[in-house]
C-alpha cells in the first residue's frame, strides 16, 4: 500500500481486486480546503477511463507488474509488434494503450514492456533516444543577443524545438519524458 500523492503517471494500481494503469495525474492544492491528487484511470480488464480523485491521506494498492526488454519491430493495424530479446517471441501491442510514446518509437530500439498477469499494457522508454530530423528551416542569423530556437519535426512524428545549428538529416538526443531537445549526436 503506498499514499495516494506517491501515485506516478504509468504506475498500475488495484481499486476493488481490477488493476488500473494511471494516464495523468494532478496533484491540487485548492485555496480552501485540503489538497487531494486528481487521476485518469483506464481499466485494464475493460479498457474504459474514468476520473477518480484521491485525498493525500488516502492509500492505494500498486500492483506488481513484470517488465520485459523487448525489441520494437514494426506496426501493422494499429498493433505495435515487439520481439522478445531472449526467446524472440513475437508479441502485439495496441497503440492506444503506448499513447503518445508511439512518436519514440523506431525499428529496433529496445524498450521495456510491461506485463501483468502476462498480459502486456504498456512500454517503459528509455530516458533518452536518438532521432533523425526529417524537416526543419533553414538557419538565417540574425543581429540578436537572446538565444534562438526552431522547430524541428523528428521520425515518428514527435516536433519539439531545437537550436538554429540543427539542420534536416542531423541525428539528435531526446529526452523522452520531457520530449525535449538535450544534444546533437
Amino acid at each position: 500500500m503506498i499514499n495516494a500523492t506517491q501515485i506516478k503517471k504509468g504506475m498500475l494500481i488495484k481499486m476493488d481486486d481490477v488493476p488500473f494503469i494511471v494516464l495523468k495525474v494532478s496533484h491540487i492544492t485548492p485555496g480552501k480546503g485540503r489538497a487531494f491528487i486528481q487521476c485518469v484511470l483506464r481499466n485494464l480488464k475493460s479498457g474504459f477511463s474514468k476520473d477518480v480523485r484521491f485525498r493525500s491521506n488516502d492509500r492505494v494498492e500498486e500492483t506488481e507488474i513484470e517488465p520485459v526488454e523487448m525489441e520494437y519491430i514494426y506496426t501493422a493495424d494499429n498493433l505495435l509488434y515487439f520481439m522478445d530479446t531472449e526467446s524472440y517471441e513475437q508479441i502485439p501491442l495496441d497503440a492506444d494503450l503506448i499513447g503518445d510514446a508511439v512518436k519514440f518509437l523506431h525499428p529496433n530500439i529496445r524498450v521495456k514492456v510491461e506485463f501483468y498477469e502476462d498480459k502486456p499494457f504498456g512500454i517503459i522508454l528509455p530516458k533518452y533516444i536518438t532521432l533523425k530530423v526529417i524537416e526543419t528551416q533553414v538557419y538565417i542569423k540574425e543581429a540578436t543577443a537572446q538565444a534562438q530556437s526552431k522547430p524541428a519535426k523528428l521520425e515518428g512524428g514527435h516536433t519539439c524545438q531545437v537550436p538554429p545549428f540543427i539542420e534536416t538529416g542531423d541525428q539528435i538526443k531526446i529526452n523522452t519524458e520531457t520530449g525535449e531537445y538535450v544534444e546533437r549526436t
